[in-house]
């Protein structure tokens, strides 16, 4: 770039000569000009020649070549220059524009580890990333970035998140987190072990995400290199029949009036402000949105997004934390801890999510060989022998069979009756949390226009109908397998608008086949899956649902600014067209109606990065 300014001020000085040397002597001052529009025009004729030779001569190289060397020939030797150079300048702006929307990609770019720290025989030893194996244990100081997904085994810290993320406060770890590869240890040096190869990570997807994206191109993008293909020959027939048929038809006028009139014509209609600026505004709206934690797997999405109607949403871990936790406990003849026990004890071989609550609530060390004995009964419940006692935990249809009699009881969430030796002693109540910013995420989707949301969970239908109505989605349906998600998709896709996009947004493995199928399948990245990120169009790297309208918004935006570029782009040049074609336009004014519009567009573009 530095180059680029040098030869624009090179070509400027000798300009600015020539037009006092033209006082003077006119020869002198067309060898100044000629010298001017060598230095700073040169690499566009010679890329013109080259495009000649591949037979690719109708791009803006060959329409500035022809309208410059035209404007010598009639005389206007400092039109020709100030194109030149007035091209030159737009260039350089949008190669700045461009850098600009590179640099906030670039940055995500940053979060690539360089190395990783590995434990071998008790001694640290600093490796490549992709050396490191899965159960490895590796070792982060403070400052530097954690290289491999894994699970903290030693010390805590707080994780600088913002790459992945997007979000500015720092996260807390400790023993048994899972952290993931690409954030910044702020704190402690904390040990981990490593639950992915590098080429899984969570760093190494989202890096090929963003390089794979551009690939992608959005209905706007194919349009516009179609309409430059077919425009760019009309123009110049145009420009043609605009230099041979006034002459032959209209006796007295001069041939170089209507010579500069059709160079005019062709710098203006030079498509460079549309085939610039539109990919520029889908780079920058990524950009954007990979600056908020939110990955667009190509402009297409983005463009896709923007149309969406109706979200179909999975319940647990997508709407509601997905993990339970004892809520409520009752007890009858015994302490509330001690029905509690014996449900730990069951449970204790058992990794089920509802166990694994359990025992968190219990918070003591259980000694498993008190427990002789274990049966499970599917869907119901399990029975074990602990410390000599006979104890059945499960639900109602549990005790039914077993005819214990229990209390009736009404709960939000799922009640777990516990019995020892045959008489009931409690009851645990066991329930998943609606997240944070659920609520918040639903109105925000109303506000955007969505004119429907759907929940599609396995949950009990109970559940799930209460979730639905705290909130305020308009259907509900639960305790669907995999197969009945895309039976559902498949029947709600039937009954969408014309030219308006379907989203599902899932966390789950269950949820891969139904990602794939909607128009944009939106995967909770943070705790995700791997198979519902690899199935998913957009990624939320943080498992917040409020993220989607986040990413509705910037897609919105990305879409009304294309649209602004352009209306703006053809209206300008229609009518500096049609003043060129009457012999009303200057060759200046042709300059602006593409340089200046290239450059008015490309800024407006450069408004996504400042959201």
């Amino acid at each position: 770039m530095r180059r680029e300014v040098i030869r624009i001020l090179c070509a400027f000085l000798l300009g600015v000569i020539a037009f006092f040397v033209g006082m003077y002597s006119s020869v002198y001052s067309a060898v100044f000009y000629v010298f001017a529009y060598l230095i700073v025009g040169y690499d566009i004729v010679l890329e013109a020649v080259k495009h000649i030779l591949k037979g690719k001569m109708l791009d803006e190289c060959f329409l500035m070549t022809i309208a410059t060397m035209g404007a010598f020939f009639v005389g206007e030797f400092p039109e020709a220059v100030a194109v030149m150079l007035f091209y030159k300048v737009g260039e350089l702006f949008q190669d700045c524009a461009v850098e600009e929307s590179r640099k906030s990609v670039a940055k995500l770019m940053d979060i690539r580890p360089d190395y990783a720290n590995v434990l071998r025989k008790k001694q640290m030893v600093k490796v490549s990333p992709d050396e490191v194996l899965i159960g490895d244990t590796i070792v982060v100081k403070p400052g530097e970035k954690i290289p491999l997904d894994g699970v903290v085994l030693k010390g805590e810290s707080m994780l600088n998140t913002m790459a992945l993320t997007g979000e500015s406060l720092p996260k807390k770890v400790k023993v048994g987190d899972t952290v993931l590869s690409g954030c910044i240890n702020q704190e402690g040096t904390i040990e981990i072990e490593v639950t992915k190869e590098f080429g899984e990570s969570t760093v190494q997807k989202i890096l090929e995400l963003i390089e794979h994206a551009s690939e992608r191109k959005s209905k706007s993008e194919h349009f516009i290199h179609k309409f430059a293909k077919y425009y760019t020959p009309i123009v110049v027939l145009i420009a043609l029949l605009l230099v041979i048929l006034p002459p032959l038809m209209i006796q007295g006028i001069a041939l170089s009036d209507f010579v500069y009139r059709a160079l005019s014509f062709l710098v203006v209609s030079c498509p460079c402000a549309l085939v610039l600026s539109i990919p520029l505004s889908f780079f920058a709206g990524i950009g954007r949105a990979s600056k908020c934690g939110i990955l667009m797997k190509g402009s297409n999405y983005l463009e896709t997004l923007a149309r969406s109607e109706v979200v179909v949403c999975d319940k647990t871990g997508t709407l509601t934390e997905g993990s339970f936790r004892v809520r409520k406990i009752e007890a009858s003849s015994v302490s509330k801890e001690e029905v509690l026990k014996y449900a730990a004890y069951a449970e204790s071989f058992s990794n089920h999510p509802i166990a694994v609550s359990w025992r968190e609530a219990y918070g003591k060390t259980i000694d498993q060989t008190l427990v002789t004995k274990e049966k499970e009964f599917s869907g119901k419940g399990v029975y074990a022998k602990v410390d000599h006692h006979d104890v059945f935990v499960g639900n109602e249809k549990l005790f039914q069979e077993k005819k214990i009699k229990i209390p009736k009881q009404q709960e939000d969430g799922t009640l777990v009756y516990v019995a020892v030796d045959g008489n009931y002693i409690g009851m645990i109540l066991i329930a998943d949390q609606i997240k944070k910013d659920a609520k918040k995420a639903i109105v925000g989707l109303r506000k955007q226009g969505i004119r429907k949301i759907v929940m599609l969970t396995g949950d009990n239908q109970q559940i799930s109908q209460k979730i639905a109505s705290k909130l305020q989605l308009d259907e509900c349906y639960a305790e669907l397998l995999p197969q009945d998600k895309v039976s559902f998709m498949e029947q709600l896709m039937k009954e969408k608008q014309e030219n308006r996009t379907f989203l599902f947004v899932g966390d789950g493995i269950n949820d891969a086949p139904v990602l794939a199928l909607s128009d944009v399948g939106v995967a909770m990245g943070g705790l995700g899956s791997d198979a519902a990120i690899e199935a998913a169009d957009v990624v939320l790297m943080e498992d917040e649902p409020s993220k989607l309208v986040e990413a509705i918004e910037i897609s919105k935006r990305t879409m009304r600014i294309v649209k602004e570029n352009i209306i703006f782009a053809i209206l300008v040049k229609i009518f500096i067209l049609a003043l060129s074609t009457f012999g009303f336009a200057s060759m200046w004014m042709a300059v602006f109606a593409d340089v200046g519009v290239s450059i008015l567009a490309v800024l407006n573009a450069l408004r996504l990065l400042r959201m």
